[in-house]
């Protein structure tokens, strides 16, 4: 599935699948700015930062379970979120420090280091990686990803794809070369 925010007409937090299908919106009520998005993917949870609304929250993949984990003013800086084991990190923009926050009451924020310019924040620890299985994009005997010619999307689990084309080409009626 691919995470993402938008603020534009109607705020909200959704999801799809890699190849653009089943858009389905997990968040769409009482949210106003959502900036950042982190995933825990072992718990299956969503956490948001609203810059307007001065809060980091958090749902479930289907939006259920919705809790706030800290709200305030210090929220209002905040740019880039992470998650790894009990704690959120993202960065305060105003004084340039990367900031902890104990991800499960919002209590323990504490300021770890400061930077010379940051916008975004990322955890990168063999844990946190998703073991990689057998997929539907795997490379075929001749080269080509998912037997596509150009770009192979997962669809809606690992054992089916969408293939696409890179721009100036449409997608031929055999579904995987492009023309």
């Amino acid at each position: 599935k691919l995470f993402f925010t938008d603020y534009g007409n109607a705020a909200k937090v959704e999801r799809c699948d890699m190849d653009g299908m089943n858009r389905t919106w997990i968040v769409d009520s009482k949210i106003e700015q959502p900036t950042a998005l982190a995933l825990d993917l072992i718990n299956k949870y969503v956490y948001w930062l609203d810059i307007y609304l001065e809060s980091v929250e958090v749902v479930d993949y289907q939006g259920r379970r919705r809790q706030t984990i800290t709200k305030g003013r210090q929220m209002r800086h905040l740019c880039g979120l992470a998650v790894f084991e009990t704690y959120l990190y993202t960065i305060n923009s105003d004084n340039l420090s990367i900031l902890r926050i104990n991800r499960y009451n919002g209590t323990d924020v504490q300021a770890l280091a400061r930077l010379d310019s940051a916008k975004e924040i990322r955890v990168y620890q063999k844990r946190t990686q998703a073991a990689v299985r057998s997929h539907a994009c795997e490379v075929d005997p001749y080269g080509m990803p998912g037997g596509c010619s150009h770009i192979c999307l997962l669809s809606s689990s690992y054992k089916a794809r969408t293939c696409r084309c890179r721009t100036g080409f449409i997608l031929g009626s055999d579904g995987r070369s492009c023309k």
